[in-house]
């Protein structure tokens, strides 16, 4: 089943649906409407299997309406936590094996589908890049939780697009020349959506193929096979440093071959075949520009497998750092 929050013209308040093949089913008579959207969708999650066959029954009985006649918004508006895996994919084997590590991305930064990225107004000598990546949502509380039993933390799956500043945009603000993460945490720098396929309906998170384009370039084009530490791992690894609850997102990271930038005036999608895709748009009040196509610096993985599947411009390698 896949779920959505949603708004229609003169709608004040955001209401639960389920995606359907004709749109979008209301669901909001069953499913009490929370003081903020994220409580609501909290909810949803906490007593969604006592629900199970009422909501079913609801999406082949209830008429629904066409996706042009709604506004898709971001299916968890303000998680609790999105922790976010660090360098997580093998990369045509170009990478060394490295420990599970992970950061925290402000959930703040949420946006949804049709909803504008806006780049930060600094002056640094920064870059911003895109990597598309695989969610996972938590059903919680989940603590300590085995990888043997890594589906009972599971809730879903959902599509994030982990913007992210490079250059001194990686180091702290004023700058120390010390790693930060702070880059990745601007205001609309986490994408989510556009809903939650609940993990009954996908076999194996572990076999999934992402896309990602930029203003009809193909740049991400991966499967999610080639994690180095795969979702049963990640839940464990999360759940024994801290308590996960409803509603959480575990970002698996992305396959840095297809990374690039992102300035104004772009529309970007992300696709991740079984779960959905979501366009957003671009906008920079500074008007930078970096050159278009996959970044193939000098600090790039693989740029000889990157060629060879994607025949872009080389880019200038002194634009930006590659990384997490």
């Amino acid at each position: 089943m896949k779920l959505v929050l949603f708004s229609r013209p003169g709608m004040h308040v955001a209401r639960p649906g389920i995606l359907t093949e004709a749109g979008v089913v209301d669901i909001s008579a069953d499913v009490p409407i929370g003081h903020t959207p994220q409580a609501t969708m909290v909810w949803l999650i906490d007593h969604f299997d006592q629900l199970r066959e009422q909501l079913a029954r609801a999406a082949a009985t209830r008429s629904a309406a066409a996706l042009d006649q709604v506004r898709l918004l971001p299916p968890l508006p303000r998680p609790g936590k999105i922790l976010c895996c660090i360098g997580n994919y093998w990369e045509h084997a170009q990478r060394d094996a490295k420990p599970l590590n992970m950061f925290m991305k402000n959930p703040d930064a949420v946006v949804g589908p049709g909803d504008v990225i806006r780049l930060p107004e600094f002056t640094e000598p920064w870059a911003f890049m895109h990597e598309a990546e695989l969610a996972v949502v938590i059903k919680g509380p989940a603590h300590r939780v085995r990888r043997d039993n890594w589906r009972d933390a599971v809730f879903g799956y959902t599509c994030l697009i982990d913007v992210t500043a490079r250059g001194e945009g990686r180091r702290t603000w004023p700058s120390s020349g010390a790693m930060s993460w702070l880059g990745k945490s601007f205001d609309t720098f986490a994408p989510l959506g556009p809903c939650i396929v609940t993990a009954d309906e996908v076999t194996d998170p572990n076999n999934l193929h992402v896309q990602f384009w930029n203003d009809g370039q193909l740049r991400h084009d991966y499967s999610t096979d080639d994690m180095e530490h795969p979702v049963p791992e990640i839940v464990e690894f999360a759940s024994n440093i801290m308590t996960l609850q409803s509603g959480d997102v575990l970002a698996c990271g992305t396959n840095h071959e297809g990374l690039g930038f992102l300035q104004d005036g772009e529309e970007v999608e992300i696709c991740i075949h079984g779960i959905g895709g979501m366009k957003l748009h671009v906008t920079d009040p500074l008007k930078r520009q970096w050159e278009r196509g996959v970044y193939l610096g000098q600090d790039s993985t693989h740029h000889d497998a990157v060629k060879r599947h994607r025949p872009l411009a080389v880019l200038n390698p002194a634009r930006a750092e590659a990384g997490p």
